[in-house]
C-alpha cells in the first residue's frame, strides 16, 4: 500500500531517499496527486490515473523550482481534465512526436525540390537553411500562425547588412547598411505558401498560414543598352582574349536565353540546317521543351565551337571541369563592364535588351513571349511600354483629324475697304 500524508514543504524537506529505488509519497486531500522521492535525492511531482483502461503516470513539476501549493492548483487542474475524460500525458506524448518545422523542410526538400529545376532548387534550400530554419526550425508545424509568417517575410524585407569587399585582396571590410529585399520576401512567402500546402495535405496541419501573405511591390529592373552601348560590348568581345567566355555573352546577346541556358548548351540541340536551337525541359526556367530560330550569326558561332571544342564533348562551352560545362564568368564580364562603361549592366539585362529589339523590329508580344520562353503573358508584358512610339503616333494622328482646320481671317477694315472700292 503506498504512503498517503498531506503533502507540505516539511513532509518535503524531511523526506529521505531510499538505497536503491525511488518512492512515492500520496497526498490524501487529491486523488493521484503524489511526490516522487528519487535515489538520488530530486524530488518530482506526479499525478496518477487511469486512461481508457490502463494505468498512467505523469511527472509535471519539479521541487524546489515548484512550491507544494503551486503544485497541487496545477494537480487539480490536470485532474479536472482527467475526469472529463482527457489524457495529458497522451497528449504531451503526442505533441513530442509531433512534427517540427526542421521535419517539414526535410520532407519538402526531398520530395518537392528534385521537380523544379536545378537552379531554383537551390535557391530555395538555400532559403529554407538561411532565412526560415534559424527561426522556427525546432517550432512544431502547428504552432506557426499568419502572423509568424508576416514577422518573418517583413525581416527578410527589410534586409541584413553584408561584407563589402574594400579592396581586391579581401584584407580590409566593412560591413554596409542593410538593403531592403522585398523581391527576395515575395518569392520566400511563395514558397513557404507551397511547403505548407504540402503539410495540409500531408495531414501535418488543418489550414495554411502563409494562404495570404503579403505581398510587396516589386519594381522590375528595366536596363536597356543603347545602340552605342551595343556597338562598344561587341567590339569588346571581339577584342576579348577568352574566345569562350566572349561566345557566351554574344549568343545571350543574340538569342536573348538566359545565361545558364547558353552555358549548359550541347551540340545536339542545334539544328543548323534549319537554324533552331532545342532546349530541353531541363535546361529552362518554366520547365518546359523551348524551340526557337537562331539566326546566322548564331549558327556561325556553333560551327566555330564544333572546331575549337575537343572530340567527344558534348557541351558548346565546356568547363575546365573535365565533363562539366564552363561555370565562371563574373571576372570576365567584370572586365568587360569596366572597359565599356556598363557597370550597372548584368548579363541578363542582355535579354532585356534582346526583347527591345525586337520591339523596335515590330515584333508582338506574343511574338516576344515565344523567343523568350515565358510561359505567361504577364511576364512578357512588362516589354508593353516600349511599344508607346507606334501608340503615341496612332494618337496624334486621331488628334490631327480631331483638330479643326485653319481658316482665312480678314481684318474688318480691309473688308470695308473692298466694299467702297
Amino acid at each position: 500500500m503506498p504512503e498517503r500524508i498531506k503533502l507540505t514543504e516539511k513532509v518535503l524537506r524531511e523526506a529521505e531517499p531510499a538505497p536503491g529505488r525511488d518512492y512515492q509519497i500520496f497526498d490524501t486531500d487529491l486523488r493521484g496527486f503524489a511526490v516522487c522521492i528519487y535515489r538520488g535525492g530530486g524530488r518530482a511531482f506526479t499525478i496518477d490515473y487511469r486512461h481508457a483502461g490502463r494505468q498512467r503516470r505523469m511527472t509535471f513539476a519539479r521541487w524546489p523550482e515548484w512550491s507544494v501549493a503551486a503544485a497541487r492548483e496545477r494537480a487539480k487542474e490536470l485532474r479536472r481534465e482527467i475526469d472529463a475524460g482527457g489524457d495529458p500525458l497522451g497528449q504531451r506524448e503526442a505533441k513530442r512526436q509531433a512534427p517540427r518545422i526542421a521535419d517539414l523542410i526535410e520532407r519538402y526538400c526531398a520530395e518537392h525540390l528534385p521537380k523544379l529545376s536545378a537552379h531554383n532548387a537551390a535557391d530555395q534550400r538555400s532559403s529554407l537553411m538561411k532565412l526560415v530554419a534559424p527561426f522556427w526550425a525546432r517550432k512544431l508545424v502547428t504552432e506557426i500562425t499568419p502572423s509568424d509568417v508576416d514577422k518573418l517575410l517583413a525581416q527578410i524585407a527589410e534586409g541584413r547588412a553584408r561584407p563589402h569587399k574594400e579592396k581586391p585582396n579581401n584584407r580590409a571590410r566593412k560591413l554596409q547598411g542593410p538593403k531592403p529585399t522585398p523581391v527576395r520576401a515575395n518569392r520566400v512567402g511563395e514558397m513557404l505558401r507551397k511547403m505548407f500546402t504540402l503539410a495540409v495535405q500531408w495531414g501535418w496541419r488543418e489550414d495554411n498560414p502563409a494562404q495570404r501573405f503579403y505581398r510587396r511591390t516589386e519594381t522590375p529592373r528595366e536596363r536597356f543598352l543603347s545602340k552605342d552601348e551595343i556597338a562598344s560590348l561587341a567590339a569588346a568581345l571581339d577584342a576579348a582574349e577568352d574566345r569562350r567566355a566572349a561566345d557566351i555573352i554574344r549568343m545571350c546577346m543574340l538569342t536573348g536565353a538566359r545565361l545558364g541556358e547558353v552555358r549548359q548548351a550541347r551540340f545536339e540541340q542545334f539544328n543548323l540546317e534549319h537554324l533552331s536551337w532545342s532546349k530541353p525541359p531541363t535546361m529552362t526556367k518554366q520547365r518546359r521543351a523551348h524551340r526557337v530560330p537562331i539566326s546566322d550569326e548564331t549558327a556561325a558561332i556553333v560551327r566555330q565551337r564544333l572546331l575549337l571544342v575537343p572530340k567527344g564533348s558534348p557541351w558548346l562551352f565546356p568547363g575546365d571541369t573535365p565533363g562539366q560545362p564552363v561555370q565562371e564568368l563574373r571576372r570576365f564580364w567584370a572586365r568587360v563592364q569596366k572597359q565599356c562603361g556598363l557597370e550597372d549592366v548584368r548579363i541578363h539585362d542582355l535579354r532585356h535588351t534582346f526583347a527591345s529589339l525586337l520591339v523596335s523590329g515590330g515584333a508582338s508580344l506574343e511574338m516576344i513571349g515565344k523567343l523568350l520562353g515565358h510561359s505567361q503573358m504577364q511576364t512578357t508584358l512588362r516589354y508593353a511600354h516600349l511599344m508607346d512610339s507606334p501608340l503615341r503616333a496612332g494618337v496624334d494622328a486621331v488628334a490631327n483629324a480631331f483638330r479643326p482646320k485653319p481658316q482665312l481671317v480678314h481684318d474688318r477694315n480691309d473688308r470695308g475697304d473692298r466694299k467702297t472700292a
